[in-house]
């Protein structure tokens, strides 16, 4: 019962975070589900911002939202940078990149399986 409960949360934050990037614009947002694979997290959420302004941004709007809406605080780092943040929610980790660095890393074809598609957002 209680890992029903965990997975309506989850897919709760999810769907806030989903959201808040979609309203702040971020572009390219892929979704990857890491449940079986990792115990990190239940899902990843890999986006881009078009300068590190609007990374940074969206980065704090997101945390604030979590903690608003759910209670946590997200541990962040990168967002004095803004070239890459990574906020940890718990479920759900989301990573906001400038393109190029983006481009750079590739961290979805780390995390997909090769038949993988990931779930574009936009």
């Amino acid at each position: 019962m209680a890992r029903t409960s965990d997975m309506t949360t989850s897919n709760a934050v999810l769907a806030a975070i989903l959201e808040s990037l979609e309203e702040d614009k971020a572009e390219d947002i892929v979704q990857i589900d890491l449940r079986g694979k990792t115990e990190i997290g239940d899902h990843m959420i890999i986006c881009s911002g078009r300068s590190t302004r609007q990374v940074s941004a969206i980065s704090e709007k997101l945390a604030q939202k979590v903690k608003d809406d759910f209670g946590r605080s997200p541990k962040i780092e990168g967002k004095d940078i803004g070239d890459w943040v990574l906020i940890d929610t718990g479920d759900v980790i989301v990573h906001v990149f400038r393109p190029e660095v983006r481009e750079f890393y590739q961290l979805e074809k780390m995390w997909m399986d090769g038949g993988e598609v990931a779930s574009p957002q936009n």
